[in-house]
C-alpha cells in the first residue's frame, strides 16, 4: 500500500513541475504542451525533439514519457532540482552566437538534430568552465558532479570571454497579474493570453477562456543576457480553427530595474525603499510610472501597461530582478 501512495506522490510532483508554466513548452524547439523529459539533463521535450535526444544516448539524454513510463524518485528529484526548462536553458544556451536561430516547432529534423546536438552532446553553448568531455563509459557520479556543476553555474560571476557569444548576466521574474477592457476578438468576448520575448527567449501565461479581464498571477521566467532590448509583450486571442488573433502589445524597457538594482548590489542589506523609477512618457506604454523598489531583501517593480496598436487594454505586471552571482 505503502508503494502506491509513493509512486502516486511522485507522479504528482513530477505533474506539478509539468504544469510550471516554462515547461509548457518544448526547451528545444518551443513547440507547446510536451510530453517527454530527459530525466538527467532536467528538461521537457515534444515528441520531435524527443526523437533526436534518444539518437544521443542514455550517456547523454535518459528520455521518458512523463505520462507513460516509471519514474524514480531520483530522476524527479533531479528534475526537481534543476528547476525547469527556463533555468535549464540559462545554462544550455547561456553562449548561444547571437545570429544563431533556435529552430521552431516545425523545424525540420536536421534543424532539430543539429541544434539539439550542439546543445546538449557538444556543449557548444555552455560557458567554457563548465564543459566535459561526456563519453558512454561515462560514470554516473561524474554525469552528477556534472549536474552538480550546471546547478552551481547559477552563482558564478559572469564574465566576457566569449566574444559574439550570448552571455546571461541574471533571470527577469514576470508575475502577469492580470488585464483589464481587454479587446474583443470572438462573438463578444475573447480567449486572452499573454506572450513575453526577450531576444530568442520566448514564454507564454495559460489560456484564459472568455474573458475580458483575465485575472493569471502567473510567473514567468525570462534569462537576460549583456546586450539586453526591452521585454516585448503581445496579447493574443487563441482560436481553434485558425490562427490567433493579436489583441495588442507593449514594450518593457528593463534597463531602469537592472540599472538600479546592480547600483545598490545586495538587497538583502538594506531595509524596504525605492530605488529607481521608470517614467512614464509619450515614447512608452505606460500607464503611470513604474517605481522599482527593494522589498523583503529583493528588487521589485509594479507595472502597468497601456497595450498598443489596438482599440483598448491593460497589463499588470510585477517584475522581480534576479542577478546569477547571488
Amino acid at each position: 500500500m505503502s508503494g502506491v501512495k509513493k509512486a502516486t506522490s511522485a507522479k504528482g510532483r513530477l505533474k506539478s513541475l509539468l504544469n510550471q508554466t516554462d515547461n509548457r513548452i518544448c526547451a528545444d524547439c518551443g513547440a507547446p504542451d510536451p510530453k517527454w523529459a530527459s530525466a538527467n539533463i532536467g528538461v521537457f521535450i515534444c515528441l520531435k525533439c524527443c526523437g533526436v535526444h534518444r539518437s544521443l544516448g542514455t550517456h547523454i539524454s535518459k528520455v521518458l514519457s512523463v505520462a507513460l513510463d516509471e519514474w524514480s524518485d531520483d530522476e524527479i528529484d533531479a528534475m526537481i532540482e534543476v528547476g525547469g526548462n527556463s533555468s535549464a536553458n540559462a545554462i544550455y544556451e547561456a553562449y548561444i552566437p547571437e545570429d544563431y536561430s533556435k529552430p521552431g516547432p516545425d523545424a525540420s529534423h536536421d534543424e532539430r538534430s543539429r541544434f539539439i546536438r550542439s546543445k546538449y552532446e557538444l556543449q557548444e553553448f555552455l560557458k567554457p568552465s563548465l564543459r566535459i568531455t561526456s563519453g558512454k563509459s561515462c560514470s554516473d557520479s561524474m554525469r552528477s558532479s556534472f549536474s552538480r556543476k550546471i546547478l552551481d553555474s547559477f552563482r558564478l560571476t559572469p564574465s566576457q570571454e566569449s566574444e559574439g557569444m550570448v552571455e546571461f548576466i541574471g533571470l527577469l521574474k514576470v508575475k502577469v497579474v492580470k488585464g483589464t477592457d481587454l479587446a474583443i476578438r470572438d462573438m463578444m468576448t475573447s480567449d486572452p493570453y499573454v506572450v513575453l520575448n526577450l531576444g530568442q527567449q520566448t514564454v507564454q501565461t495559460t489560456i484564459i477562456k472568455s474573458n475580458l479581464n483575465p485575472v493569471w498571477n502567473e510567473e514567468l521566467m525570462l534569462s537576460v543576457p549583456h546586450n539586453f532590448g526591452p521585454v516585448k509583450l503581445q496579447v493574443y486571442d487563441h482560436d481553434t480553427f485558425s490562427a490567433d488573433d493579436i489583441m495588442g502589445e507593449a514594450e518593457i524597457d528593463i534597463q531602469p530595474l537592472i540599472t538600479s538594482a546592480m547600483a545598490y548590489g545586495d538587497p538583502e542589506m538594506f531595509g524596504n525603499m525605492q530605488i529607481g523609477k521608470w517614467l512614464k512618457s509619450h515614447d512608452n506604454a505606460l500607464l503611470e510610472d513604474s517605481i522599482i523598489n527593494i522589498i523583503d531583501g529583493k528588487v521589485k517593480q509594479d507595472v502597468s501597461l497601456k497595450l498598443q496598436n489596438v482599440e483598448s487594454g491593460e497589463i499588470y505586471l510585477e517584475v522581480e530582478w534576479l542577478p546569477l552571482d547571488q
